[in-house]
């Protein structure tokens, strides 16, 4: 009778779900059922029969299973694109420690964190998966848009592209499983999309 749920400040929980019979009876391809629910402010509920938290909110959305996995796919090839961008940019600021680069070598002493944090740190991309990401991010606007029209491709990234982030977009592409969000900005771009 009493299960306690507790939410942090800001949380988006993602699962999927995919029908055997029930489907919408005018689509002729497989869909499955995008079914979220999140919070705006942190929430305690000790009684579901009793809950009136003003702060959470939930739904569901229909999506082409397909276009699901061309998009995780296409996730999946941006997050090693990035990681092989921090691998590189790593290289370089090491290969910058030599005596004859004297100020980026002071840099990197004064703040070693920033290569000990990369996957965590936003990452400065080049114009090709900057592009890659732009194309990646339109999709999934295009998928969680509530109102399904045509929308313009982004023209800038809206939160940091970090591996976490995508690490987060795939794992929330993942019908084989579902995922929890946290991070600020992923979240509050997230949740403008449902409404």
């Amino acid at each position: 009778e009493n299960r306690a749920a507790n939410a942090s400040d800001k949380e988006i929980n993602i699962q999927w779900y995919i029908p055997s019979l029930a489907k919408p009876s005018n689509d002729t391809e497989t869909k499955v059922l995008l079914l979220y629910a999140y919070n705006t402010q942190p929430v305690t509920i000790n009684n579901i029969k009793t809950s009136s938290s003003t702060s959470v909110f939930s739904g569901y959305l229909w999506i082409p299973l397909a276009r699901i996995f061309s998009l995780q796919k296409e996730l999946s090839e941006l997050k090693q694109q990035v990681e092989k961008w921090m691998e590189s940019s790593k290289s370089l600021s090491s290969a910058s420690k030599t005596p004859s680069f004297p100020e980026e070598s002071e840099t990197m002493q004064k703040h070693p964190s920033k290569t000990s944090k990369m996957n965590v740190t936003e990452v400065h991309l080049d114009e090709k998966i900057e592009e890659m990401a732009k194309m990646c991010l339109s999709e999934v606007k295009a998928l969680l848009s509530a109102v399904p029209a045509p929308s313009l491709p982004l023209t800038e990234i809206p939160f940091d592209v970090t591996l976490e982030s995508i690490g987060s977009l795939q794992d929330m592409f993942d019908p084989a499983s579902g995922c929890t969000i946290t991070e600020e900005k992923l979240f509050n771009w997230i949740t403008s999309l449902f409404h």
